[in-house]
């Protein structure tokens, strides 16, 4: 059930330290209130609409259960509709707000139990609501048809189309049911194991105890001797909790067999395909595209970064290392902001305005703290509310990207909010579409406004890392999955066999320019993609290829790009992928369609070796 889905989007990244000796110079970073949606954990507002949802839950299936047959060809489905909207904005938003209590500290004890009771109460109060979508799915085609011709059911015919596909992987009621239910004891608990698990890790760099964030930081640092130490480090801790992690992601591949098995899912992947409303051979079409533009993209480019460090081959620690001799200095939060925002003026105004919103209305929250979620996420909440974006900015480049990114999403969400709690969602297909572009932009201003030849060409190399880690890491991540979920079919894997499953892929897309030194098997345990979303990572590689495509219109033909680009973000999940690209030109169904994206890499990494 969508509404109970709190983890929308969570991007994994490397960042600085939740103390380091620069953080006076950040200036100011804000914190979220969630006030804007309850006042706090125990208001009698988040209560009373606890209680209210558990109650017209209830109250909804003794309405309509047995009766959509009848209301469809009687003219009373529409209301039927439109009150189920209503309570999912409710659950979502009981939901989100415990959600996003639980991210800003996922250690607190007061706040994973307010957390579970949440997820609990509301899993039990939604069972009521399982009926529904089953039910509507059991109404002849042709009735149904008849019955949207009524302007008030029409208006949700996009929703009801969509639903239907997932007709032939539905199962009979009480089996959906039991399925719903269990989930908090099975797959949400194995995943709050492993958000709790990561959270406690602590790892010993030159003397400091430090969390997984701050840690993957050091990958980053200027020091090669620091970065080294940050690296065994992270291995070593890693190595320690092999057993628990082991275990988690065996018992949730498991989890997904079973389910896959019941629901007639033939491919491993096929779930997150039909979730995302993309055919598997588009999807295939995209990973064999980029895994044979391996040697082209990441094999080529780290063998001119080796060569600019002064060696044949790269240590894994060192492969988004700085480059050397060239400055660094923190980006203070103030400037962050101007930049994105800038940035987002130049492309529209409008943009802007909506991703102002996020720090004027305290909608972020940036700093690093302990026990607070990795990486960085936007969550849309519910379309009665606003989005929310959590960051861990410690003043990188990069994190003036993450930020980007992020509001890309954001204003993603806004703009797609008024088609309600039901068609606002996005398909994985073009969710990542606003963050990536919003990246694309940002970094195109920074670019053009840099004219020393050290400077552009140190941007010009981290957009390409960032590049070649949102498509050559993503898709040997999906690669690593569908080995990963091929094998545990045959019986339970070792801690060992996942750590050669993912050795393999590892070396592979990285290519022979990066030594996979002994403590890098371990590296897969940390990823949260494959514990919550299994298969999401293709999405990151699908949406860059597709902004390097849109981009690439509006270079050629700006005019009129701008509202039909804010068309197909409003539209939210209200229409299919392809009849939004199709204003842009664009077919990802073409065989051709992948190269254009994977061609701006190679023309980033060719400008690069232009610089030697």
């Amino acid at each position: 059930m969508s509404a109970l889905a709190f983890r929308e989007h969570a991007r994994s990244s490397a960042l600085l330290a939740s103390a380091p000796p620069e953080q006076a110079e950040l200036g100011a970073l804000p914190e979220w209130d969630l006030s804007h949606l309850y006042p706090g954990i125990g208001s009698e507002a988040f209560r009373a609409d606890l209680a209210w949802a558990e109650g017209e839950c209830r109250t909804f299936a003794e309405t309509y259960r047995g009766r959509l047959d009848e209301l469809a060809r009687s003219g009373g489905l529409a209301e039927a509709v439109k009150r189920y909207e209503a309570i999912e904005d409710r659950l979502g938003r009981l939901m989100s707000y415990a959600g996003l209590v639980y991210s800003g500290d996922t250690t607190d004890p007061a706040r994973a139990k307010f957390y579970g009771d949440t997820q609990e109460r509301l899993t039990a109060a939604s069972s009521d609501l399982l009926f529904f979508t089953l039910e509507l799915n059991r109404i002849d085609d042709a009735v149904l048809d008849a019955a949207m011709a009524d302007p008030a059911l029409g208006h949700y015919r996009p929703w009801i189309e969509d639903l239907r596909k997932d007709k032939p992987y539905q199962l009979e009621d009480r089996i959906e049911q039991l399925f719903h239910e269990k989930s908090v004891t099975g797959r949400g608990a194995w995943n709050r194991l492993f958000d709790e698990t990561l959270a406690s890790l602590r790892f010993k760099v030159r003397g400091d105890e430090l969390t997984l964030e701050p840690t993957l930081n050091k990958l980053q640092d200027r020091d090669g001797e620091v970065r080294r130490e940050a690296a065994n480090a992270l291995a070593e801790v890693f190595r320690a909790n092999l057993r628990v992690f082991t275990l988690i992601t065996n018992t949730l591949a498991k989890d997904k067999e079973i389910s896959d098995r019941w629901r007639g899912f033939e491919d491993v992947a096929d779930s997150r395909h039909l979730a995302n409303r993309v055919e598997r051979e588009v999807v295939d079409a995209l990973v064999q595209a980029v895994t044979d533009a391996y040697p082209r993209l990441s094999h080529r480019y780290y063998r001119l970064k080796a060569r600019w460090f002064g060696r044949d081959v790269l240590d894994f620690w060192d492969r988004n290392a700085p480059l050397p001799k060239v400055e660094q200095r923190p980006i203070p939060w103030g400037e962050a902001r101007d930049t994105v925002l800038a940035a987002y003026a130049d492309f529209a105004p409008k943009m802007a305005d909506i991703a102002r919103r996020f720090f004027d209305e305290s909608w972020i929250d940036a700093p690093v703290r302990p026990g607070k979620a990795p990486g960085a996420f936007a969550h849309p909440t519910v379309p009665s509310a606003h989005p929310y974006v959590l960051l861990n900015y410690q003043g990188k480049p990069r994190d003036v990207m993450t930020l980007a990114h992020e509001l890309g999403h954001g204003v993603h969400q806004v703009l797609a909010a008024p088609n309600g709690a039901l068609m606002a969602p996005t398909p994985l297909t073009l969710a990542e579409t606003a963050s990536v572009f919003g990246e694309m932009l940002t970094f195109r201003r920074l670019l053009d406004r840099t004219t020393d030849r050290e400077q552009r060409r140190a941007m010009l190399a981290q957009k390409v890392e960032d590049m070649i880690n949102t498509v050559v890491r993503q898709i040997a991540f999906y690669s690593f999955e569908r080995k990963l979920h091929t094998e545990r079919r045959r019986g339970e894997l070792t801690a060992d066999q996942l750590g050669e499953l993912w050795m393999s892929v590892q070396g592979e897309s990285l290519g022979p320019s990066i030594r996979l030194g002994p403590g890098y098997e371990t590296y897969w345990t940390y990823i949260p993609h494959f514990i919550h979303s299994p298969f999401y990572v293709y999405a990151y590689a699908f949406g860059d290829c597709l902004v390097n495509s849109l981009y690439g219109v509006y270079q050629r033909a700006s005019d009129g790009f701008v509202e039909r680009y804010f068309a197909l973000l409003s539209a939210g999940g209200s229409k299919p992928y392809a009849e939004l690209l199709q204003p842009f030109g664009l077919d990802a169904k073409d065989p051709g369609f992948w190269q254009i994206g994977l061609s701006m890499i190679e023309s980033l990494i060719a400008e690069l070796e232009s610089m030697e």
